[in-house]
C-alpha cells in the first residue's frame, strides 16, 4: 500500500507530534507499505527536517520518499485552497493520504483519512484563538465535503465526533494510540544511569513524598479542585504540578510552600518525576485519550484518575477512579490509594501491566491499515 502522510505536525514537540512519530515508525514495520511524507513549515523547517530524520533513523531508505516544503501553515492552506500544489503532483503513486485534521490536500480523487485526537476546541471555545477555532472548523468542513474517514483515539473521541461535527458514524474508526515509543528509550537510558537520575532529583529537590500531576495548566485540566483536595494532605505529601502555564489560575489558591509547580520539563526529569511518585493524580475534566495514564503506568506509579469517558477506556481497573467535579471525591481517592496494603498495591500493579499490554503500536498501524483500505475501496466507487 502506498501511504501519504502528513508530518507537519513534528516540530510542535506536543502530543500529535509523537503520534505521528510513533505512526510513522509502526507503518513502516509493517509488511508490503511504502510511505511518502510530505511537510512544510517556515519557521521550523530545520526542526521539521531533523524530527523526520530522527523518526526515520532505523528504516529502510526503500521504504519512504520525502518532499518538505517552506511555507507556514496559514500559506499552505491558502494554496491548496486554491488547488494549487496537490499531493499527486509530488507523489503520483499516492493511494491514500493521512492528513493532519489542521490542513486538507486539494486533491479531490485521493483518499483521504484524518486522526482527530479530541475536541477541547469546541468544548471548551475559550481556550482557544478565534482564528484557531476559524481554521479548525473550516478544516472539518473539508473533511466531511470530501467525505474523508476519520480516526478517533478512543470511543469517548467517537461520540464526540460525531455529535459536534456531524460525520455519519461509518466513517468514524476508533483506533487507540499507545504509549510513546520515547517513554521506554528514556527509561532503558536512564536504567543504565544511576548518576543522571541522582542528578535529576537533586536539581528538582525531590527529597520529599509528593503526588504528581503533568499537563498543560489549563481550566479542563482541573488543577484548582485537585489543590483543594490535596491540602489537607500537604504537610506529609508535596505535590508537584508539571507543565507549561496556560490561563488557569491554579497558582493563586495557595501561598503553601509544599504546591510545586515546576514548568515545562523535559522528557528525563519528566521520567524522574513519574518513577519517583508516591502517586500520579489526574482529575482532568475532559480528555480525549490520556497518555499521561499509560506513562505513569509504564512507571509503576499508582494512578488516581478522573472517572470520565476516555480516561475509563484507558485506565480500565488499573487506576483508582473519582468524580472530577467532587474535591472530596479526589481526597479520598488519594488517600485510599496511599494507603494501599502490599497485597492490593501487588494486585493493582499486575493490572496496570495488562492494560499497557493492550495498546501497541503494532496493534495501532495494523488497525490504521485497515481504516486506510477502507477509504481507498470507498473511493473507488
Amino acid at each position: 500500500m502506498k501511504i501519504g502522510i502528513d508530518v507537519s505536525s513534528l516540530p510542535y514537540q506536543r502530543g500529535v507530534s509523537r503520534y505521528t512519530s510513533d505512526l510513522v515508525r509502526a507503518l513502516a514495520a509493517e509488511k508490503n507499505t511504502e510511505l511518502f511524507l510530505y511537510g512544510s513549515s517556515l519557521r521550523q523547517h530545520r526542526l521539521l527536517a531533523s524530527e523526520l530524520r530522527n523518526t526515520l533513523k532505523n528504516i529502510l531508505p526503500d521504504k519512504y520518499q520525502v518532499q518538505l516544503d517552506y511555507f507556514p501553515p496559514s500559506v499552505l492552506d491558502k494554496i491548496w485552497r486554491l488547488g494549487l500544489l496537490p499531493i499527486k503532483n509530488r507523489f503520483p503513486e499516492v493511494e491514500v493520504f493521512h492528513s493532519w485534521d489542521w490542513l486538507q490536500p486539494p486533491d479531490k480523487k485521493l483518499p483521504l483519512v484524518s486522526t482527530i485526537h479530541d475536541l477541547a476546541i469546541i468544548k471548551f471555545p475559550q481556550v482557544a484563538h478565534p482564528q484557531v477555532l476559524k481554521m479548525h472548523q473550516a478544516a472539518w468542513l473539508k473533511l466531511r465535503q470530501r467525505q474523508a474517514h476519520i480516526i478517533a483515539v478512543s470511543q469517548a473521541t467517537k461520540l464526540d465526533i460525531l455529535r459536534y461535527l456531524e460525520i455519519p458514524s461509518q466513517r468514524v474508526n476508533v483506533v487507540y494510540e499507545a504509549l510513546p515509543t520515547q517513554v521506554a528509550t528514556i527509561s532503558q537510558e536512564l536504567a543504565k544511569r544511576p548518576d543522571l537520575i541522582a542528578a535529576i532529583k537533586q536539581r528538582l529537590d525531590l527529597s520529599r513524598p509528593y503526588l504528581f500531576f503533568v499537563g498543560t495548566r489549563e481550566p479542563r485540566k482541573n488543577l484548582k479542585r485537585l489543590i483543594q483536595a490535596w491540602l489537607p494532605l500537604a504537610k506529609d505529601y508535596q505535590l508537584i504540578i508539571a507543565g507549561e502555564e496556560s490561563w488557569d489560575d491554579s497558582a493563586k489558591i495557595t501561598t503553601n510552600p509544599n504546591l510545586r509547580f515546576l514548568g515545562r520539563v523535559n522528557d528525563f526529569e519528566l521520567a524522574v518525576l513519574y518513577h519517583h511518585a508516591e502517586a500520579f493524580v489526574y482529575p482532568s475534566l475532559y480528555e480525549g485519550f490520556g497518555l499521561p495514564i499509560l506513562e505513569a503506568f509504564s512507571h509503576g506509579v499508582p494512578t488516581i484518575a478522573a472517572d470520565i469517558p476516555a480516561l475509563r477506556e484507558v485506565a480500565g481497573n488499573a487506576a483508582t477512579l473519582v468524580n472530577p467535579e467532587d474535591e472530596q471525591s479526589i481526597r479520598q481517592g488519594i488517600e485510599n490509594t496511599l494507603n494501599e496494603n502490599k497485597a492490593a498495591s501487588d494486585a493493582r500493579m499486575k493490572k496496570m501491566i495488562i492494560r499497557l499490554h493492550l495498546f501497541s503500536w503494532q496493534k495501532t498501524a495494523q488497525s490504521t491499515l485497515a481504516v486506510y483500505q477502507q477509504a481507498i475501496a470507498d473511493g473507488h466507487h
